[in-house]
């Protein structure tokens, strides 16, 4: 214990001495929590720019633009022409661009179904989107109001026209993200990537430092001869700061911001402990497989970068090549994220998790397995720097 508490003690004073761990740790995630979480406030992006060139210029072709305008994400741009409304998608001032044809009026109320030209820049996944979904809407309900006149026109009852205009109706719910907010779907999960990622960055530097700067055998002494001493004294400081930082962001998302959450705040915490742990993990095995602080945080990047695209909210796991699914068992974040959609989005409780907590901590035995690379590479401090 006395030896513990040796290295413990060490790790704090070189924390005091050198900010750059605490810029790792804190500064990054109070950054990236002030960015995330008042970027995203809004949860949609609003007032897109929309060019319409209406070739028709009827009551009904400025009606449809009016309620086009009137949509919280569009902001109706007008263009003369179809070269000038091109000129400004091109250049970044519109997302999206819709040409009402001639005679559009005339079509609609004889039943022609005319046709509506849009162009969309697909660069711009969210707002090209947005903007295709306000204009279908406004079609959708520009048609089915004129049909709506010439059926009533017809002696049609309210009836009978609601039940040829819309044969059959969609019951619709939305779970877990019911107002489609862009940043309850974002940060649940880039925050704690972002977390992960800075475990994983400032433990490879701290436990590779030791190399670095030849203080290994110093630590070594430090501990008796123990790499579980040691590495659990070096590690216990920066568990200690992120456990502070990971059931923080979950009160802050889930308290403060209230996000939506089906369980409850305690299971989302006892899964932030679960991938803090799971995150130190990878650092100490990268570090102990390649212990030059250069290669390993080399990996390091590559590692948290492919945990966002395999985690799953991206991109679904489920829908990747059987080698790919294989390969996302390696990533601590694609078991919280799974955890994460069955406490927060289905509140199932316990029995709907308890297997990526399992999978979670299964991470914390690979370094077992690895340290004593990392005890030869202290103790000898043969390894190039």
């Amino acid at each position: 214990m006395s030896a513990f508490l040796k290295v413990m003690r060490r790790e704090f004073a070189i924390i005091r001495r050198n900010p750059v761990f605490l810029l790792g740790s804190v500064g990054v995630m109070a950054f990236s929590c002030l960015f995330y979480l008042t970027f995203f406030r809004t949860g949609l992006p609003d007032s897109l720019p929309i060019a319409v060139v209406d070739n028709d210029n009827t009551s009904l072709s400025r009606n449809f633009c009016q309620q086009l305008d009137a949509t919280q994400l569009g902001k109706v741009v007008y263009f003369d022409d179809f070269a000038s409304a091109r000129e400004a998608m091109q250049t970044g001032k519109v997302t999206s661009l819709c040409v009402i044809p001639e005679n559009m009026s005339e079509d609609v109320y004889a039943n022609r179904r005319p046709v509506f030209t849009y162009y969309v820049n697909s660069l711009y996944m969210i707002g090209g989107a947005l903007s295709y979904k306000d204009i279908l809407t406004m079609v959708t309900l520009t048609g089915g109001a004129v049909q709506r006149e010439v059926l009533r026109a017809k002696g049609y009852s309210e009836g009978q026209i609601m039940g040829l205009i819309q044969p059959i109706v969609i019951d619709e719910h939305k779970i877990g993200n019911s107002t489609t907010n862009y940043g309850v779907y974002l940060n649940n999960i880039i925050l704690p990537g972002l977390l992960q990622l800075s475990i994983i960055f400032v433990l490879i530097y701290a436990l590779g430092s030791e190399l670095r700067y030849r203080k290994s055998k110093e630590l070594m002494d430090a501990a008796d001869g123990s790499i579980a001493v040691a590495l659990l004294g070096k590690l216990t400081p920066y568990t200690l700061i992120y456990l502070i930082l990971g059931l923080g962001l979950d009160l802050l998302m889930f308290g403060v911001c209230g996000y939506p959450l089906a369980g409850n705040v305690g299971n989302m915490m006892l899964g932030m402990v679960a991938l803090i742990l799971a995150s130190e993990a990878v650092a100490v095995t990268l570090i102990s497989l390649f212990p030059i602080l250069r290669y390993a945080l080399s990996l390091a990047a590559l590692f948290t970068i492919l945990s966002f695209s395999f985690s799953g909210f991206t991109f679904p796991v489920e829908a990747m090549p059987l080698a790919l699914q294989g390969v996302s068992v390696i990533f601590p974040l694609r078991f919280y994220y799974l955890f994460y959609v069955q406490e927060a989005i289905f509140g199932t409780g316990i029995g709907g998790w308890w297997q990526y907590i399992v999978c979670l901590l299964v991470f914390l035995v690979v370094p077992i397995l690895t340290s004593s690379r990392l005890k030869g590479a202290y103790i000898n401090q043969n390894y190039e720097i």
